[in-house]
């Protein structure tokens, strides 16, 4: 029950952003619910005068459809013919008294008595709002549809009744297609309305945004709940439910992560009588985690395949994500233009200053919560991972995730330019590195699951992961090379983790397969010189890296064999190179010197090595340009 807990928290720590819509980076727009609430996508808007009298309607535009409504625990949980009406804005077949008038049959009982009797009871109410009584008088008359056809939003056929498909023979009657056949898929009876208020003495607040409408449904509707019973959640006497809430993910999103409607099966049978023996949850609290998960969820979740990975503090809009890169979370803190060399230190140095500024610029006492959640089923949605952590705690792993999984990597991009930053990477990216940028949302969702106890818990990364990434980084001819440079830094970052190697060069390192991988780093390096910017063909050595892993000392020698035409054509120019091979080589021995496979180390040495040779390439010809400029 701590996940609900510290949902429940949470809203009530935000009530001052409840109703406020935000904006996502797409455009789209959400908001904290208020309790007994939820948002549904409207197709027409119907405007009311003060005196219960039709004024205008409009068919709604796509991008202002998502309207805030009020609900009640029977309506948020309708499916199939079930009758249950939205107090408030509804569908056709439940606001319009004239709905089977033209033509339009409804099963099992009447909507629309339904629908007016419950809004009844509200506008009789002592907590009703006047815009609810305006809105009453107007639809108690049961002329909705009258009224639509008359404003040409809803269209009839020549028998009088509501046309359900458009089809061209209507045209004869109505002209071109009207819009509410592109804007309702199910056909017009299927319409959602929305109402609204309007005044010639003042502008009025829309309906769904006004917060006094708000309260006048919540504070009437408690009155309507069961009697009080102890909650599991917070220990208090309150009003229970056994009816939660779904389109937590989105909103066709019908899982729910609590329900026990499965009498006649194995839910709860053998242990319990009743489903809330099970857990007794007050309507407040889960009315209030939910709305506040699917705030979260919009604000700051990421969802891979209907996979959720949330992370947050319960009064921060500002969280460190463990699935994001260090440059995502740093920025230019730890490019490497901020970085004097690789040493270890300084980029401890820095990392611990960028952490601090996490820890000492919001409350050190905060608690950090992480939560994954995805659906067995269409109907049930279950929490995957859970953790509550103390902010302290939580920012150390990360400090510790982002210095051991750190590497030198050139794949990010800001204003179009190459960004080369150390750090770790981002767990969507291990994913692509492991097992390919195409690989399934499935496979992506497993393996970002799979490394947050390696992040949160200090465990072992999973050894498949870093064998298949290893593995693909010693494969360059299968991909492009972009995005073998890219496989290759976040291979090493993954092995680096569990050997502890630098990303600087270790000149006195003796382990052979790492001196194998500095020989293979040079003879790429020699044969990319001697080829320029003629050709942009692979190298000998990376055409062979596969092989060369496998069956180091045979592959060697047909490298080396086919680097004698480079040698050659470079002349005295190769000469630090073909020197640097000897040095190295003079290192193996001989009982090294031989077909065993290499190990993920040799990775290592490779791009360390040939980091160290372009950057001298680098130092050398600007010290050249420096020179020219001078003279």
């Amino acid at each position: 029950m701590s996940w609900l807990l510290h949902l429940y928290e949470t809203y009530e720590a935000n009530e001052d952003k409840i109703g406020k819509v935000e904006k996502k980076h797409n455009g789209s727009e959400y908001t904290l619910l208020p309790i007994s609430h939820t948002t549904q996508n409207a197709h027409i808007e119907v405007t009311i005068t003060e005196s219960g009298e039709f004024h205008s309607a409009t068919v709604i535009d796509k991008s202002d459809r998502s309207t805030l409504i009020p609900t009640t625990e029977a309506s948020a949980n309708r499916a199939g013919a079930k009758i249950a009406p939205y107090p408030l804005h509804d569908k056709l077949s439940y606001t319009a008294g004239d709905y089977v008038k033209y033509g339009r049959q409804v099963k099992n009982g009447d909507p629309f008595s339904s629908y007016i009797q419950q809004l009844e009871d509200w506008a009789a109410s002592s907590y009703v709002h006047p815009k609810i009584q305006s809105i009453y008088q107007y639809v108690k008359k049961g002329c909705l549809i009258e009224d639509l056809v008359k404003e040409k939003i809803l269209f009839l056929d020549a028998e009088e009744k509501l046309i359900s498909k458009w089809d061209t023979k209507h045209e004869a009657l109505h002209g071109e297609k009207p819009a509410i056949f592109s804007t309702v898929g199910s056909g017009q009876e299927s319409a959602f309305v929305r109402f609204n208020v309007y005044s010639t003495k003042e502008l009025l607040t829309k309906v769904w945004k006004d917060h006094e409408v708000y309260n006048s449904f919540i504070t009437f509707y408690k009155d309507q709940l069961s009697d009080n019973d102890i909650c599991y959640v917070t220990g208090q006497e309150l009003p229970s439910t056994e009816r939660h809430s779904n389109k937590i993910r989105h909103a066709a999103d019908k899982a729910k992560l609590i329900s026990a409607n499965d009498t006649s099966g194995f839910t709860f049978r053998g242990r319990f009588q009743k489903s809330y023996q099970v857990a007794n949850i007050s309507y407040d609290v889960s009315q209030k985690a939910h709305n506040a998960l699917k705030w979260l969820i919009h604000r700051q979740g990421k969802v891979i395949d209907e996979r959720v990975f949330l992370v947050w503090e319960k009064d921060q809009e500002k969280t460190i994500d463990p699935h994001e890169d260090s440059f995502d979370l740093f920025g230019s803190r730890l490019a490497k233009e901020n970085l004097h060399g690789f040493a270890n230190e300084e980029f401890a140095r820095q990392l611990s200053k960028a952490i601090d500024g996490y820890k000492y610029s919001f409350d050190y006492n905060a608690n950090v919560n992480i939560l994954v959640l995805d659906s067995a089923t269409t109907g049930r949605l279950a929490v995957l991972y859970y953790r509550h952590l103390e902010k302290e705690f939580y920012l150390n792993r990360m400090e510790a995730w982002h210095r051991s999984c750190s590497w030198l990597h050139t794949y990010r991009k800001t204003d179009g330019d190459r960004v080369e930053f150390l750090g770790a990477p981002a767990t969507k990216d291990i994913a692509f590195a492991a097992y390919g940028p195409r690989v399934s949302d499935e496979v992506v969702k497993g393996t970002m699951e799979r490394l947050l106890p390696c992040i949160i818990d200090g465990r072992k990364t999973p050894r498949d992961i870093v064998k298949s990434s290893f593995q693909r980084a010693s494969n360059p001819v299968s991909m492009e090379k972009w995005e073998w440079e890219k496989t290759l830094s976040i291979a090493c970052a993954l092995i680096k983790k569990e050997e502890g190697y630098p990303v600087a060069l270790d000149h006195e390192e003796q382990d052979r397969d790492y001196l194998f991988g500095r020989l293979l780093a040079i003879a790429d390096v020699l044969e990319r010189r001697a080829l320029g910017n003629e050709e942009n063909r692979a190298t000998n050595a990376i055409r062979y890296m596969s092989a060369y892993s496998k069956h180091p000392a045979r592959t060697w020698k047909t490298i080396q064999d086919s680097l004698q035409p480079y040698q050659a054509r470079l002349g005295a120019k190769a000469g630090y190179l073909s020197s640097l091979i000897d040095e190295v080589g003079s290192k193996l021995s001989i009982e090294d010197f031989t077909n065993r496979s290499l190990s993920e180390r040799y990775l290592l040495g490779f791009y360390s090595q040939r980091h160290e040779l372009y950057q001298k390439k680098e130092k050398k010809d600007s010290a050249v340009s420096t020179n020219q400029e001078e003279e």
